[in-house]
């Protein structure tokens, strides 16, 4: 009986779309096998709303992975994101009464350590994620193995989240049958599918433009220095569309994904198009200018939030890999375009990468987070050790 294969499975819950990722490990390496993806019901406003419409549609969109990869699936990494999602730097201090080298177990607890703050009621610590570490006073060491020191102090960044929407969240996916191995934030997800070790070091920003909400991460080398949620979203967008051009919201996200850019310049912005009217009145035609002044308002308003974001952490000006830019928000035309113009960096879209086989139409930003889900899953199951002593230290696990 040939043995059951090994597989990596990540769940991306948007608020848009549900999508499922399924992996076969073959060594160190990682195989497509299949994926799934429906339209997502049960959201509101990127919070979980019906969780019996949020189990279907985890069941109908793993389900569909699992017919196309022809396997069966028991356990997945899941990602969260939107507006629960918040973080804050914090210190954990371990003393050794004297001089010796410090080992990973050292480096683990000091981490560990940071948990130790006082967190506001409904939330939990969802990522530990090292930054660097002081050695007697000595600061910004990044990886301290075998150094001498009587003191370890690990600087870090927490990323909580709800404890209500997380457990609403995981017996979602429960109730569909399957197990959690780890929740995890999703544009930190996305770097691990689309961000080198390279990119990292030379500073880099993934911003995940969601439905309901815009994630953002920002790296400098090893650490993260800022993870949280921006209310700015994809749906604005298209709201934007609806009241400027007087039509209904399905008609509007059409306007804009097909005739939309979010910088004035790149398209024909003198022709015209055909804009749907109520029933009983005929279709009319407006600028195609029109549509993309509104476009443009609104992608330069949310720049200028990550821009913000960017200063209070001072990496305004030093992300030399520039913005990666992640989710459905992504696929709308210019946006790579206008995020350079307000941040003054390079920028591209998120494209999966370290995974053979994987079809052409998932090489786009829409899939960057579902292939980092799944991409983690692969790790934990070949690190099975290291996810139970120390979970969540994502900034180690990059090595």
């Amino acid at each position: 009986m040939a043995d059951k294969p090994q597989l990596a499975v990540g769940l991306d819950l948007g608020s848009s779309s549900t999508r499922c990722l399924i992996l076969l490990l073959e060594g160190a390496r990682v195989r497509y096998a299949g994926h799934g993806e429906v339209a997502s019901d049960g959201w509101s406003k990127g919070r979980l709303a019906d969780q019996q419409a949020v189990t279907a549609c985890v069941r109908a969109a793993v389900r569909e992975a699992e017919a196309h990869a022809r396997v069966s699936v028991d356990t997945l990494v899941a990602g969260m994101g939107g507006p629960s999602i918040e973080g804050c730097n914090s210190r954990g201090i371990y003393e050794f009464g004297r001089p010796r080298p410090v080992t990973i177990d050292d480096m683990s607890y000091a981490v560990e350590r940071s948990e130790q703050v006082r967190l506001e009621e409904d939330r939990i610590i969802l990522h530990l994620l090292p930054q660097d570490f002081t050695l007697d006073g000595r600061a910004g060491k990044r990886y301290p193995r075998g150094s001498i020191c009587s003191r370890l102090e690990a600087n870090v960044h927490i990323t909580t989240c709800s404890e209500q929407e997380h457990h609403a969240i995981l017996h979602a996916v429960q109730q569909a049958a399957y197990a959690v191995e780890e929740s995890m934030f999703e544009p930190v997800a996305t770097a691990y599918a689309s961000v080198n070790r390279d990119d990292r070091n030379r500073g880099v920003a993934v911003v995940d433009i969601g439905k309901h909400s815009t994630d953002l991460v920002v790296y400098d080398g090893e650490a993260v220095l800022l993870a949280r949620s921006l209310a700015i979203s994809a749906d604005h967008f298209t709201r934007d569309v609806a009241v400027g051009l007087t039509v209904q919201y399905n008609d509007a996200e059409r306007l804009k994904l097909e005739y939309g850019c979010a910088m004035l310049g790149l398209t024909s912005d003198n022709s015209y198009i055909e804009v749907p009217s109520n029933e009983g009145r005929l279709p009319r035609e407006a600028p195609r200018r029109q549509l993309n002044e509104i476009l443009e308002a609104r992608a330069e308003e949310l720049f200028i939030h990550v821009g913000s974001e960017l200063v209070t952490i001072g990496m305004d000006q030093k992300l030399l890999e520039g913005v990666i830019l992640a989710g459905g928000g992504a696929m709308l035309n210019g946006m790579c375009d206008m995020a350079e113009r307000v941040l003054n960096c390079p920028a591209r879209n998120a494209i999966p990468e370290g995974i053979q086989d994987l079809p052409d139409d998932l090489c786009n930003p829409m899939w960057a987070t579902a292939s980092g889900l799944a991409r983690y899953s692969a790790r934990l199951k070949t690190n099975r050790e290291t996810k139970r002593r120390a979970p969540g230290l994502m900034g180690m696990l990059f090595r």
